[in-house]
């Protein structure tokens, strides 16, 4: 689920110790010492650079590497391969798996399963000599989008299995571990489940309590423990668990618990599951706890590197994110073909309802979040086939993006449809109900924000200190002070840099782009003034957190959806201006949206209203429910 992210803030917010820069900034720089001088020369280092466009936004700063032109990471035999995927998965979905009957049996048949391993759907992205099927992450978002046009349940477990399950040993195992365990999860033989979830420690990492010691002998470590909520849990035979273990720091020879990473097999012994969970939804997923007493498990199941189990669940969590969206945009796709279809055949007053305003509106917008989903699955999936590490932050907000757009889109559809949305026939109430959880798992929503939020701080913290250092010893730092000063004034009055990314979309959209410009440069100086403000203790402050990321969000939206749009009408595809008017409407209201964020991060009415509903909420803690008194008094 979450578990690693709290970690992760807790490391950023050691890090975020920004003590009231802008006074900094406006203090006149003092006589420095002969040692401090050479620190100020090298100004403690260069802060970490990044090409992520989403990383950037928070220096107000437009960088385009990896969003304009759109990406593309396909090479013809590529794109030939993966046609000859497609239409034999629409065909199974569309003929032979039946999404109902999935539900109703909480379970997938047999013989669906058989099927799923007959079109290599177990191991898309195994290297082709281990058993897979070879795809790279762009192959693979196209794939499962077509699993999420037609059942997420089948799309959890198939995720569960190879997009987290054995997803750290694709990305973190030796040869030894790679050739043994993926040729039997890639076929389907064996399904794989990501055990890091527990009891105790849902969004709270630090709170693991399975343990692995490792055995007098030094050949095992004995694994104990227990872990909850485990898609596949039941069925898995190969597990990736993370667990405490000791570790010694050969420096100080301190002895803490840190969390390791174990490729794990049921038939090591002492691995049990309890019955498979009743939910909500996805209910021909597999769910279940998974329990582990004595387990002995080689040391040489170590995966990665003992202690840094923490690095591999984040790695794993951040590569499989763009097939969420990938997916949800299949989803999505789906709603929205079911509204159109009702809507242009249903006929109210004398005319369909296609034909009024207050239904127009919810196709648009239905079109826009699915413009907006499907576009940052590919753009992220492309960036990583082309080698890109950076896109942790774009990663966050794609599955927060796509969780929640999905959410809207299929509840629009449902009010299209009216009653027959409502009757379960329809299938569409299934869709809603798979739909809940994915606000919830692989990082929740809430903590994504935060996550989002704060490493964006930290990287535009990283510049401040660079240029605060620089303050201190101006005269052998001209060159960053003048090119500061030369930005401050240029917002001063008003100027910003919107030709760095007007230059690069197409002329007919320009005006979006002039107001995307602006928007991230007024986002950047907003970081700035909170870091200033509020220093480290910014962690406290979610109020402000979440509309930081909400606008982040926004923004990123924005530049993902004007560099497709200028691919498509730069390319004369047939679709191109009907996407330019997706992208201007968007970049449109995600502006106001943002100015509006931005706004509340500065108002004193909503610093207040932030106030009373902390206020609020703790009453109602206290009083274990609603405070109001009832106003009949009875």
């Amino acid at each position: 689920m979450s578990s690693a992210y709290v970690v992760k803030l807790e490391k950023l917010l050691s890090q975020l110790q920004f003590k009231h820069q802008a006074r900094c900034l406006a203090t006149a720089a003092r006589p420095a010492t002969k040692d401090s001088r050479r620190k100020e020369r090298s100004l403690d280092k260069k802060p970490v650079e990044s090409s992520s466009f989403a990383m950037n936004m928070f220096l107000g700063k437009i960088r385009t590497d990896q969003a304009f032109p759109f990406p593309q990471s396909l090479s013809q035999d590529q794109k030939e391969t993966l046609e000859m995927l497609v239409d034999p998965t629409y065909k199974f979905f569309q003929e032979v798996n039946d999404a109902a009957v999935n539900d109703e049996l909480a379970e997938v048949p047999p013989e669906t399963l058989q099927g799923l391993r007959e079109l290599g759907a177990f191991g898309l992205q195994v290297p082709q000599e281990l058993g897979g099927v070879g795809l790279n992450n762009t192959q693979y978002a196209r794939l499962v989008q077509v699993v999420g046009e037609y059942d997420l349940g089948i799309g959890i477990v198939l995720g569960a299995h190879q997009s987290i399950g054995f997803k750290g040993i694709t990305l973190f195992g030796n040869k030894e571990q790679k050739e043994k365990y993926l040729p039997k999860v890639a076929s389907g033989e064996q399904f794989a489940a990501f055990a890091l979830t527990e009891p105790a420690s849902g969004s709270d990492a630090g709170s693991i309590r399975t343990k692995a010691v490792l055995s007098p002998d030094g050949k095992h470590y004995i694994l104990n423990g227990s872990k909850i909520w485990i898609s596949n849990g039941g069925l898995a035979e190969v597990f990736t668990v993370f667990a405490q273990t000791p570790v010694t720091d050969p420096a100080t020879g301190e002895t803490k618990d840190k969390v390791t990473a174990f490729i794990v097999e049921r038939s090591f012994g002492g691995v049990t599951s309890g019955p498979a969970e009743k939910k909500m939804g996805i209910k021909c997923s597999n769910t279940a706890e998974v329990y582990f007493e004595d387990c002995k498990v080689p040391v040489e199941n170590v995966l990665g590197e003992v202690g840094q189990g923490f690095k591999v669940a984040m790695h794993i969590l951040n590569n499989g994110r763009f097939g969420m969206a990938a997916a949800l945009s299949g989803t999505m796709r789906a709603a929205t073909r079911k509204a159109i279809d009702h809507a242009t055949q249903r006929s109210q007053f004398g005319r369909v309802i296609s034909s009024f305003g207050s239904i127009q509106e919810k196709l648009a917008r239905m079109a826009m979040l699915h413009y907006v989903t499907e576009s940052m699955a590919y753009m992220i999936s492309a960036n990583m086939d082309k080698g890109s590490t950076d896109f942790q932050v774009e990663a966050a907000i794609s599955k927060v993006f796509a969780s929640e757009a999905a959410w809207n889109v299929v509840d629009e559809a449902i009010q299209v449809l009216g009653g027959n949305g409502f009757m379960k026939s329809n299938g569409i109430e299934k869709v809603m109900r798979d739909l809940r959880i994915f606000r919830i798992f692989e990082g929740t929503n809430d903590i994504l924000r935060l996550f989002v939020a704060l490493t964006g701080m930290q990287f535009a913290g990283g510049h401040l200190r660079q240029l605060q250092k620089a303050l201190s010893s101006p005269m052998t730092n001209m060159g960053v002070i003048l090119g500061e000063a030369t930005k401050r004034a240029k917002r001063t009055v008003g100027m910003t840099d919107s030709g760095a990314l007007a230059d690069k979309v197409h002329p007919s959209l320009a005006e979006s782009a002039m107001l995307t410009s602006r928007a991230i440069e007024g986002f950047g100086a907003s970081v700035e003034g909170l870091l200033a403000k509020y220093g480290k203790n910014i962690l406290e402050k979610q109020f402000l957190l979440n509309r930081v990321a909400n606008a982040a969000i926004d923004l990123y939206a924005s530049g993902v959806v004007l560099s497709r749009a200028s691919f498509a009408l730069a390319n004369n595809i047939p679709s191109a201006e009907h996407e330019a008017m997706l992208a201007r409407v968007w970049v449109n209201e995600a502006c106001d949206r943002t100015q509006l964020n931005l706004n509340a991060l500065r108002s004193t009415v909503q610093q207040e209203n932030f106030q009373l509903m902390s206020k609020i909420a703790n009453e109602m803690c206290e009083n274990g429910g609603l405070v109001q008194v009832h106003p009949l008094g009875i």
